[in-house]
Parts: structure tokens; C-alpha cells; sequence
């Protein structure tokens, strides 16, 4: 019987992926990690003449090939190297590879799944052997590339197996599971270098990922390399050295980032990777422009709260924020991600008219995407889709429509019966079969609502009057009862002010690819607020709502640099025009 967490073809496409240069470790970033791994190793276990080493995926064998490379520069350890994958191939590959370098190395490498092998050893009462003595369950060095798999690839069954057995919540990636497996199998007194995305970092999923590191390790450094590109995937990569429980604690744990920017260069370097030293502007030789910056990990009494870089300057443009802060965004009201249908072909059309011949279901609404995205007002004409809505609110709660009250809509809806009833999750959670799967509150979409993009190069926040429903490519906030109203049109201001883009570098650090920027609930929520009641709260309130009532907007160019730069005085900074 097998008993995996995980079935089989989930290393086997990764590994593929990897075969064809597009997830696979570079070579001069396997040396990086390898040579900061014996920097961080304890003088315990490099003083010993027998050292264990273990990649727990070892795909085509780049990693350990940097990792014994750099043990023998200093002098011949008597190594066991372990590797571990499910790719067969791949396993071959790597034990011709390292075998034809180093040929007199003691080197297993097993077609093991390493949560399943972590999940059964761990269980025994040793942590030093398998029950047949053959396969070690603790390693002096671990250097890792775990696969990157999401919920929504693995498959929600597997992401909830991993979460029970690892206790994580919410969007399981698998690599979350690779770190913890790690630390169950990591030496004591031993070092681990782990390449994974940085999303981990302040994403709200990896909460229980965080916390656990901080408990589970002695983190030692943190590099989150950005959008330096080291990888031809869109991930961005970070590396997190750390080491076992009985090394001395590291109270503040050192962090380097380094992200693509703008700007005069200081120095010349030769690659991204030989710039993560280095500090402040860089220009690398391919054009490419970065600031690096040296600073320690920030963690709060929340151990899973966002990580971030901290450095004097930030701090100091940080604390100079906060004074002159009265909240945050979630003190308005509850920040929620657009509908999700999961059967848009269905509910959403531009072609109503022509679809039902004449007779339009009569639960139509407005659709507001970020394709009409735009700063303070969203454009016009633009947006040709609607969304068969069929749901209201009776008595407070959210209900779905009666069918035999909108015969349109009922005729609309049988012709795609079989189709929506294959969403099998939306029946077995007791909702009727032609239900969207995530509505939001009905009664909301008729409040002023501030909407704003996810995914976007600058902030994008717009005030929307309309009455239509937020897709689920935005996210989008209306006022809770007793909040003052105009703060909706204050928090447009600083939404869209490149105060909040800076405000954002500070705290979240996450950028995408070509400086892009998630805008999502665990971000915005902390954006911050000034008073409302305050002279220059009352003037950018009244120069949005202006701005607002205009219909040709380079009209309104003047006014939004006078709010914008009335933001950042209002936090005590003087900043950039828009």
C-alpha cells in the first residue's frame, strides 16, 4: 500500500522542469549557498573528521557537487553524502556526476520521498536510524532546493495532508513542508542553507512557516535576492541559512536583500550574486541596476508576523511614520478579494443580448475588473462585461435567489446546469447548484467602495459609486457602521500616493518582476492613516472628492501632486511628485 503524502508525478514534474534549465539551481548560486553554510557551521562540527551531508531533493546534483567542492578546500573530510528524490533519472544523473568528481566518495542516493521519509522516521523512537539501520535520519549539513508546488497544483487534498502533518494553515506551498521536514532532521549542533521563494516572508499562509523557523532554528542569515533573475521562472528567490537548536542563538539574525532599482550607480560589479555582499547602488554587467542593503531580521513578539529588513534608516523613516499615524486601513473596514465564480465563461458575459436572445436575466449587475482601473475614478466605457449576481440578503443574511422569481434567469441558468453542478464543492458545502462560490456580502456592493488592483506597477485606488460587483482580479473596502465616510476618500489619497509605494518597500519588500507590487488584504490592511478631522486631513479629502467629480483627468494632474505631496507632509516626510 502506498502511503505517500504526495503522489509521485509531484517531483517528477518539478525535476523535469529543472532538467530543462527552468527551475534548476545555478552554479554560481549553489556555491554561494555552500560557502555560507561552512562560514555558519559551528566549529563543533567542522572540527569533526566525519560529516554526514543530505539533499533532501536532489534533482541533477548541483547542490551537493558546490557543498563537497567546498568542504575539501579546507581539508579532506571522511564524508557520507546522502540525496534523496523521486525522480529516477534524475538520481542517475546526479550519482554520475558526482561520482566522476569525487570517486572515492562514501554516496547514497535513494528514490525516497522525503515528507513521507521525515513523517515515518521522525516517528521512531531515535532520530539517528531507520528501523533497518540503513538510511540516517540526522545530517551535519543540509543543503536544499525543495520544489516549489502550490495549493491549487498539488491538489487540495494533498495541501491538507501536509498541513495536518506539519501544522501549517491556509495556502500550503510544498516547500513550507521541505523547511520544517528539514529541522526535524537537521543535527543539532548542524547548518542548513535552503534556497525557497521569498513569499514565505510575508505572505499570510507562511505565518506558521515563520513562526516555526524562529522555534525550530537558530536562523543565521537571510538573503531575499529579489528580482536579481537567477532563476528563468517567476520566482523569487531567497536563502535562509540557519542551524540547529544546540548552536548559540543569534538574537538578531543578519538580512540582505537586493532588488532592482533606479538610481546612480556606486560601483561596478560583475553579477547579482557577487553583489550581496556589497551595499547601497550597484550596477551589475549586464546594465542591470540593484540597491543592496545589510541589515538585520526585524522580528517582533508576533513570531509569525511579516519578516522584513531591518536597517537604521528604515527604522528611522518608520518610527517617524508612526508618530504621525492615528491607524491603519483595517481600522475602516474589512479588506475582501473580489467574487470568485469558479465558472466565469457562466456567469460572466459581454454578450448578454446575443447569449439569451433578447431576454436578459434579470440579476445583472455592473462588473468592476482592473481592466477599468484607474487612480481616484475608474474609466469609462471600458467595461462591457456583467455578472449574473444570484444573490441578495433577506433578514441580514446572505441568500440565494428563489429561481421562480426571475424566469430569465432560471431558462439562463438550466442550460448550464450539468456544467455548474460538477462544482461538487459549492453542493457539499449546502449551497444551491447555481450559486457563485465566493459572493461577498450583497449589501455592500450598493456603499461607496474603495477598489484597488492586486497586481500593479504603482498603486492604483479608486472610488467606486456605481453599485457594481468587484471582480476577483481586485480587492476593495467599504466603510464599517460608525466609521466616518470621508475616510474612504482619505485612504484614496494615501492609496494612491508614492508615499504608500515607499511606505510598501519599507515594510513588505515584495516586489515582482519590472518593480511590480502585490497589493493584497495582509498588506494594505496596514497601510497607514492620518487624522480625517485635521486641516490637512479636511483639504485632501475635499481635493480627492474634486478630483473625483471631474471627467477629463489630465485636468486633475495639478491636484494629485498637491495630494500627494500633502500625504507625505502629513506623515512628517518630504517626498517625490507622482
Amino acid at each position: 500500500m502506498n502511503n505517500s503524502v504526495l503522489t509521485a508525478p509531484r517531483y517528477k514534474e518539478v525535476t523535469q522542469k529543472k532538467s530543462e534549465g527552468v527551475t534548476y539551481t545555478p552554479k554560481d548560486l549553489s556555491d554561494f549557498v555552500s560557502k555560507n553554510i561552512v562560514i555558519a557551521a559551528q566549529s563543533q562540527v567542522m572540527s569533526k573528521k566525519k560529516l554526514r551531508l543530505l539533499d533532501p531533493a536532489v534533482g541533477e546534483g548541483e547542490l551537493l557537487l558546490s557543498l563537497i567542492g567546498e568542504l575539501y578546500k579546507s581539508k579532506k573530510y571522511e564524508l557520507e553524502v546522502f540525496g534523496f528524490d523521486q525522480d529516477n533519472q534524475s538520481l542517475s544523473i546526479a550519482k554520475s556526476r558526482i561520482e566522476e568528481k569525487f570517486p572515492n566518495i562514501n554516496l547514497k542516493l535513494e528514490n525516497i520521498d522525503f515528507l513521507d521519509f521525515v513523517i515515518r522516521e521522525t516517528g521512531q523512537k531515535t532520530l539517528w536510524c531507520t528501523s533497518d539501520n540503513s538510511t540516517p535520519t540526522s545530517y551535519d549539513l543540509i543543503i536544499a532546493n525543495p520544489p516549489y508546488v502550490r495549493t491549487q497544483i498539488m491538489g487540495a487534498d494533498k495541501a491538507r495532508q501536509l498541513s495536518q502533518k506539519f501544522n501549517l494553515t491556509g495556502r500550503v506551498d510544498l516547500y513550507y513542508a521541505f523547511i520544517l521536514g528539514i529541522s526535524k532532521v537537521l543535527a543539532p549542533k548542524g547548518t542548513t542553507g535552503i534556497i525557497v521563494s521569498n513569499r514565505f516572508m510575508t505572505t499570510k499562509s507562511g505565518g506558521a512557516v515563520r513562526k516555526a523557523i524562529i522555534n525550530q532554528f537558530n536562523l543565521n542569515h537571510i538573503y531575499d535576492l529579489g528580482d536579481t533573475k537567477l532563476f528563468d521562472v517567476a520566482v523569487l528567490p531567497s536563502v535562509l541559512i540557519a542551524s540547529g537548536t544546540e548552536t548559540p542563538t543569534n538574537l538578531e539574525p543578519k538580512f540582505t536583500s537586493i532588488y532592482e532599482t533606479t538610481g546612480e550607480s556606486e560601483q561596478n560589479i560583475e553579477s547579482p550574486i557577487a553583489a550581496i555582499n556589497k551595499e547601497g547602488i550597484v550596477s551589475i554587467n549586464d546594465g542591470r541596476i540593484f540597491e543592496v542593503q545589510q541589515g538585520i531580521l526585524n522580528v517582533n513578539k508576533n513570531l509569525s508576523s511579516v519578516w522584513r529588513i531591518y536597517t537604521k534608516s528604515n527604522g528611522t523613516w518608520l518610527s517617524t511614520v508612526r508618530k504621525n499615524s492615528i491607524g491603519s486601513f483595517r481600522d475602516i473596514g474589512k479588506i475582501r478579494v473580489g467574487v470568485k465564480t469558479c465558472a466565469d465563461r457562466i456567469f460572466i458575459r459581454s454578450d448578454w443580448n446575443s447569449e439569451t436572445s433578447g431576454n436578459i436575466p434579470e440579476v445583472l449587475c455592473p462588473l468592476i475588473t482592473h481592466h477599468i482601473a484607474r487612480r481616484y475614478k475608474a474609466l469609462n466605457g471600458e467595461n462591457l462585461s456583467k455578472i449574473l449576481y444570484p444573490h441578495k440578503m433577506v433578514n441580514g443574511k446572505r441568500k440565494a435567489i428563489d429561481l421562480k422569481k426571475v424566469p430569465n434567469t432560471k431558462v439562463y441558468l438550466e442550460k448550464y446546469r450539468k456544467e455548474l453542478e460538477s462544482r461538487k464543492y459549492v453542493i457539499e458545502a449546502g449551497r444551491e447548484w447555481y450559486e457563485i462560490w465566493v459572493p461577498q456580502n450583497p449589501a455592500a456592493w450598493e456603499k461607496t467602495k474603495l477598489v484597488f488592483r492586486d497586481i500593479s506597477a504603482e498603486p492604483t485606488f479608486w472610488i467606486d459609486e456605481s453599485g457594481g460587483v468587484v471582480n476577483g482580479d481586485c480587492y476593495w473596502l467599504t466603510c464599517d457602521y460608525g466609521v466616518n465616510p470621508d475616510m474612504i476618500w482619505l485612504a484614496a489619497a494615501i492609496g494612491n500616493s508614492t508615499f504608500i509605494e515607499e511606505y510598501y518597500d519599507h515594510m513588505f519588500k515584495n516586489k515582482l518582476y519590472a518593480g511590480r507590487r502585490r497589493f493584497i488584504t495582509q498588506y494594505v490592511e496596514k497601510f497607514p492613516l492620518i487624522n480625517p478631522d485635521s486641516n490637512t486631513g479636511q483639504e485632501i479629502i475635499r481635493l480627492v472628492k474634486e478630483v473625483y467629480s471631474y471627467i477629463d483627468f489630465q485636468e486633475t494632474k495639478g491636484m494629485q501632486e498637491e495630494i500627494n505631496s500633502m500625504v507625505w507632509r502629513a506623515f512628517g516626510l518630504s517626498g517625490k511628485k507622482v
